[in-house]
């Protein structure tokens, strides 16, 4: 009997090393954006998500000396404007997301680098309004792709966030 046709993803994976050890992720994580702020944001971890997202408020575009930037608002906390702020990075795309209630939105993409469990990488991070959502930024699966392994029994397995 002939195999299933492979999509792109099933061939990355099966020419991944199967011995690479992966850090095990809880279902929620404290995260920091060290280029955006040094405050912790929590996030949901969420491989149902192709892309990750972070709340980000009066969203405007702008060029500087000849690049694509972008210039948002940060609210990191839930229902609060503690540690508010105003943020410009490079615009990396921007890109067509279909949430999960199927509405789509063209939304700008920046690259910063995230820490998370110890780990310090870059990410490509969506920037959207999350008010009606219960987590300030959503860890999505290409951002855990080859580096977690998600515990749906887990939570905060980094520890609460410490000020620095």
């Amino acid at each position: 009997m002939p195999s299933p046709p492979k999509n792109s993803e099933d061939e990355e994976m099966a020419r991944a090393p199967q011995h690479q050890v992966r850090t095990i992720i809880g279902w929620r994580e404290w995260v920091r954006i060290p280029e955006l702020g040094s405050w912790p944001v929590k996030a949901k971890v969420d491989t149902g998500a192709r892309s990750s997202a972070l709340h980000a408020e009066k969203i405007e575009f702008f060029e500087r000396e000849g690049q694509a930037w972008v210039r948002f608002e940060v609210q990191p906390h839930q229902r609060s404007v503690r540690d508010a702020a105003a943020a410009e990075f490079p615009l990396h795309d921007r890109r067509m997301v279909r949430s999960s209630s199927g509405h789509e939105e063209l939304r700008a993409v920046i690259r910063p680098q995230i820490q998370v469990l110890g780990k310090r990488f870059a990410i490509e991070l969506t920037l959207t309004n999350r008010d009606e959502m219960g987590f300030r930024m959503l860890l999505g699966r290409e951002a855990l792709k080859g580096r977690f392994l998600v515990d749906p029994n887990a939570s905060f397995l980094g520890g609460r966030p410490t000020s620095e």
